[in-house]
């Protein structure tokens, strides 16, 4: 029985790491991954243990280990250096006493297996399958992110919502904005669901907030890591107050994945428009009221988006550039 084993930070876990783990499955019976995580590192040894299981779905073959360490006791480097890969070595030969096989796609892994006295294969060392790093993703997000597995999107997605009471403009401006950014964008669930504002039930709200929340999901594996969503689950609970004067319950997987990063949220200082499926205007005020207490409840921050058409769509523009260039280097320590 070949018994082998990858290891590295994972940090973050890219198709690069994939297809060596995948690489490696092929060539032994059993296949140990381990994620070696310092104390200075920003994600959890849990998150990229899930990232690799959610990816590589092998339980009769693969496990996947978590190894802590602390910087002052083990060097916190991947060269190929002799004095490095010895340290090393003698910690993986007490985690490993009865693997034959090292499998890396770094020099430093025929010295780290002549220490062990294991066999070593190389696996795509000139990075040529898969043309990426973790320090090149951890660099550039928006340029790299189609090298992630969809697990990982997941936690690097850059959500913004675009909220506000009817007839604000928040689709128009969503899908400019989509467009703009050439992004993912998140449709309103309820302009389908619920054709007239008037007109709709309790459950309709519930299945809404479902809905939505498998948008948003499917986006997050889209091809940018920025998603426009117009509207969010605040909005329904606001509509479920305001309409029934009752709370909508919904789970934290709904929370969760309705969690943005920034909410831009039109003031009601334009024209209204009546099409006839919306509330009266005293009415779409009032809501204005409720969806404002709503995400103030919640602990929402909101950046006000005010003026004509032209002044909400440049104002938006300002305020996602700031967010995506903060958010562009993804921060791992």
């Amino acid at each position: 029985m070949i018994k082998a084993f990858v290891l590295g930070k994972f940090l973050p876990f890219h198709k690069g790491h994939e297809a060596l783990i995948r690489f490696a499955l092929a060539q032994c019976d059993f296949l140990s991954v381990l994620v070696c995580c310092s104390e200075k590192e920003a994600i959890t040894g849990c998150v990229r243990k899930n990232w690799i299981i959610q990816t590589v779905n092998e339980p009769d073959k693969i496990e996947v280990l978590i190894f802590n360490y602390n910087e002052t006791e083990l060097p916190n480097k991947s060269e190929t250096s002799f004095e490095v890969s010895k340290v090393w070595s003698s910690v993986l030969k007490e985690l490993y006493p009865d693997f034959s096989l090292l499998i890396t796609s770094e020099p430093y892994g025929y010295i780290v297996a002549d220490l062990m006295k294991i066999n070593h294969l190389a696996f795509d060392p000139g990075r040529e399958a898969v043309p990426v790093s973790g320090s090149q993703i951890g660099e550039d997000i928006f340029s790299n992110w189609n090298f992630l597995p969809d697990s990982v999107k997941h936690d690097f997605a850059i959500k913004v919502v675009i909220a506000g009471t009817e007839s604000t403009g928040k689709t128009t401006l969503a899908n400019m904005l989509a467009s703009h950014y050439n992004c993912s964008l998140v449709k309103e669930a309820g302009r389908d669901l619920i054709p007239d504002s008037k007109e709709f039930s309790f459950q309709d709200l519930l299945l809404v907030a479902e809905t939505h929340s498998r948008g948003i999901n499917e986006a997050v594996n889209g091809n940018s890591p920025l998603i426009i969503m117009d509207t969010d689950v605040y909005t329904t609970i606001s509509y479920s107050r305001f309409v029934f004067n009752k709370d909508l319950t919904v789970s934290d997987l709904i929370y969760n994945m309705n969690k943005s990063e920034l909410c831009l949220y039109l003031n009601n200082d334009v024209a209204y428009f009546q099409d006839g499926t919306r509330l009266e205007e005293f009415r779409r005020n009032q809501l204005d009221y409720s969806h404002r207490q709503v995400l103030k409840e919640h602990g929402i921050e909101i950046a006000e988006i005010r003026g004509d058409w032209q002044m909400r769509f440049d104002k938006a523009v300002f305020e996602i550039d700031q967010l995506c260039s903060k958010r562009k280097r993804l921060q791992l320590r």
